[in-house]
């Protein structure tokens, strides 16, 4: 049986969970082991409450997004869209011309997604830099040619996989998205992910992994493991910005993407691309 808790250590486990009760995560993921086989069976780890404020609705229903504490995002419910492409547009229309943060004051357009609806693999970055704003797609600047050379690697095209970030606007000077900025808008993403469903979800940048995986750790730890995350797997990786800055870890994320090409069958190119 396991050792109780003394007190010292209830209290720090009532402190950790109240603090993301405040970021309104009722639901907790756990890490599993790196070498667990492409064949096995992803255990059913946690699923989200019927009363969850960050997706307040189960696969087939009527669904109404709220961020963390607030009103609702959408004030009426979705209906039930089967057509995927119609479920994505529906989605923008709802977040129309944003002002729910302040990041839409700097902003010149909105960047919601793009990719192939059916996709198997899905990337998740952190916020948009100044081309994307420019341009209002996901990693289109220096870090999305490196990201379209990690998806050629990996036997794939860019329009073959569904890409998105955290935040839709950017944030002034390429900062950091802060706490309530992602708060408000990675409903909208969860909402994307549960549309598009893919079998992998590659979560770019510590950013992307602690605000999907609710998890406050070192890239080191979240890396090179599986996560169960409402019907995907997600691995994490280093974000393609950083491995700009620092193109030794470009060896580590390939071994990350090597994990999800084995879940997804792929094989790479005979002649793998040359870096960016």
């Amino acid at each position: 049986m396991p050792k109780p808790l003394d007190d010292a250590a209830r209290k720090q486990l009532a402190d950790r969970v109240n603090y993301y009760r405040e970021l309104g995560i009722h639901y907790f993921y756990r890490r599993e082991p790196a070498d667990l086989p492409a064949s096995s069976p992803v255990p059913e780890i946690s699923a989200a409450p019927p009363s969850s404020p960050h997706l307040d609705a189960g696969p087939g229903a009527p669904m109404t997004l709220a961020p963390a504490g607030g009103e609702p995002l959408l004030h009426s419910p979705l209906p039930v869209i089967p057509d995927k492409p119609a479920a994505l547009k529906l989605i923008r229309e709802e977040i129309g011309d944003c002002t729910r943060c302040r990041l839409h004051k700097g902003r010149t357009k909105l960047v919601f997604g793009v990719g192939n609806v059916n996709a198997d693999l899905m990337f998740v970055g952190e916020g948009p830099g100044a081309d994307e704003d420019a341009q209002g797609e996901p990693f289109v600047g220096r870090a999305g040619q490196l990201l379209n050379s990690m998806i050629s690697a990996m036997g794939l095209k860019r329009e073959d996989v569904y890409i998105a970030n955290v935040v839709k606007c950017r944030p002034p000077g390429n900062r950091t998205p802060e706490k309530d900025e992602c708060d408000t808008c990675s409903p909208f993403l969860l909402r994307q992910i549960e549309v598009v469903k893919p079998k992998v979800i590659v979560a770019l940048g510590a950013v992307a992994a602690k605000n999907l995986l609710a998890i406050h750790d070192s890239m080191a730890n979240l890396r090179g493991r599986w996560y169960d995350f409402h019907g995907s797997r997600l691995l994490v990786t280093y974000h393609p910005a950083y491995l700009l800055r620092d193109p030794r870890q470009k060896k580590e994320a390939w071994k990350d993407l090597q994990m999800a090409m084995k879940v997804l069958g792929l094989k790479p190119p005979a002649k793998a691309p040359q870096e960016s």
